[in-house]
């Protein structure tokens, strides 16, 4: 497969390491959860809406993150954030979450680790090995991007979690701690997101940088990040086109 160097614009340095952004830009988090609700609700005997719960329980996403990156509580891994925000989710419903069995709430807690790639990902991804390192650079704790991988196929050469860099995006130390970890300047590495405000912090922090449109990641009715809202070095419609735009020859 014939690789031609992408040198950044906005960074002046060749691009080495194509890094990603993972729960909505190669994976897709909301169909992988709500089947994974409604597998559970049925099971349990719950009459649950799976989406309106998927989207609940993303949304207390953030705000946990928010308690880390403003040092109100310790670092602690995603995956204990997201079961808190479960329980969460489950008492506004008034469900207490003790008396559903803890192993079976447990393994609803680990649908993010089994959650299906976007159409483009896979082939994509593979095409840009021609050329570059790749790996997440995600919120995502290792175990869990660990098992993601080889639950969906992604041909990560590199997997570097947040329990590593021990911050979460858009923290500054995210970006510039995974460089320091490749051993490369910031501006060799490029984030590839489907979020504008991944890429904004990114930038910042001396990264390249590229958006990937994913329009209905949090469903039909979703309004942000549906274009691209800064000077990104580029802007694709796939990670197939992404590959496309950064020199690889896809077969």
């Amino acid at each position: 497969m014939a690789f031609r160097p992408f040198e950044s614009p906005s960074t002046g340095r060749q691009i080495r390491a194509v890094l990603f952004d993972t729960f909505g830009t190669v994976v897709d988090w909301r169909t992988g959860v709500v089947r994974e609700v409604s597998t559970f609700a049925a099971a349990q005997g719950l009459h649950l809406d799976a989406e309106r719960f998927a989207d609940e329980w993303r949304g207390l996403y953030q705000p946990a993150l928010d308690l880390v990156r403003s040092g109100a509580r310790p670092f602690v891994v995603l995956d204990e954030l997201h079961r808190e925000s479960l329980d969460q989710v489950f008492r506004r419903l008034g469900v207490s979450p003790e008396h559903l069995g803890s192993e079976a709430v447990e393994d609803l807690n680990r649908s993010w680790h089994r959650l299906p790639a976007w159409p483009d990902s896979i082939p994509g991804l593979t095409a840009l090995r021609a050329g570059y390192i790749i790996g997440p650079l995600s919120n995502g704790n290792t175990s869990l991007l660990v098992d993601m991988a080889k639950y969906t196929g992604l041909p990560w050469d590199v997997i570097i979690g947040s329990d590593i860099t021990r911050a979460y995006k858009p923290s500054q130390e995210a970006y510039l701690r995974t460089a320091g970890f490749l051993g490369m300047d910031p501006g060799e590495l490029m984030l590839a997101a489907a979020h504008n405000q991944d890429l904004e912090a990114a930038q910042l922090n001396g990264l390249a940088t590229a958006f990937i449109t994913r329009g209905t990641e949090y469903g039909p009715q979703q309004t942000s990040d549906r274009g691209p809202t800064g000077a990104w070095d580029l802007t694709s419609e796939s990670i197939t086109d992404l590959a496309g735009q950064l020199g690889v020859d896809l077969p």
